[in-house]
């Protein structure tokens, strides 16, 4: 390949990635909605906001890795086997500040049950907003530092993909995405999301 088209190639490549960026960017920090369920998307979107998918037709979640905001090495495939919460979020998102405690509270409850609790940390500049929103609301699981939204482009099209700031998803046993939320959430409403994945065997 020539180094003319090795460059071009190059630049089509920046230029998707800046657009699945841009779209991110535009719908960040939303309240939320009610997308999904058509297609042969599989999941469906309950009144409450929740869209979940039955345990036979759940998707894949993609690896996420990279350094966390602390600066270490995290990987979601070392959760395999347990219940895994990913919640979206950035220091600058109203719902995201409006969330974390209620986060943070269901995680100390289930963590002994099996279940844990990983963020990505996004559109934050450096990691010292992410440092101060962590101890403010005393967030204590790992977050992966990811600024440009990399990891949310990891997840496949018509998959319960996080598509606005926040987003919560688990993932359970298997590795697969069972329920998603747009919105900032209230702790009944994440238990709600994970209980039934808890249930299951």
């Amino acid at each position: 390949m020539s180094a003319a088209r090795r460059a071009r190639s190059r630049v089509a490549l920046l230029a998707t990635t800046s657009a699945a960026v841009a779209a991110l960017t535009l719908s960040a920090c939303s309240s939320g909605g009610t997308s999904g369920g058509g297609g042969d998307t599989n999941f469906v979107t309950g009144n409450n906001g929740i869209a979940t998918v039955p345990q036979g037709e759940r998707a894949d979640a993609p690896e996420l890795s990279g350094k966390t905001i602390d600066g270490k090495q995290l990987s979601t495939a070392d959760y395999k086997g347990k219940i895994l919460v990913v919640n979206v979020w950035g220091s600058w998102c109203s719902p995201c500040r409006a969330e974390a405690k209620n986060l943070q509270t269901v995680y100390e409850d289930l963590k002994g049950q099996g279940v844990e609790f990983v963020g990505i940390n996004t559109r934050d500049t450096s990691t010292t907003p992410a440092k101060a929103f962590e101890k403010e609301f005393g967030v204590t699981y790992p977050s992966l530092y990811d600024p440009t939204g990399k990891q949310m482009l990891r997840f496949n099209k018509g998959t319960l993909n996080p598509q606005l700031i926040p987003s919560t998803l688990v993932i359970d046993r298997k590795g697969r995405i069972a329920a998603r939320a747009l919105q900032a959430l209230s702790e009944d409403t994440l238990r709600s999301m994970i209980k039934p994945v808890l249930a299951e065997k």
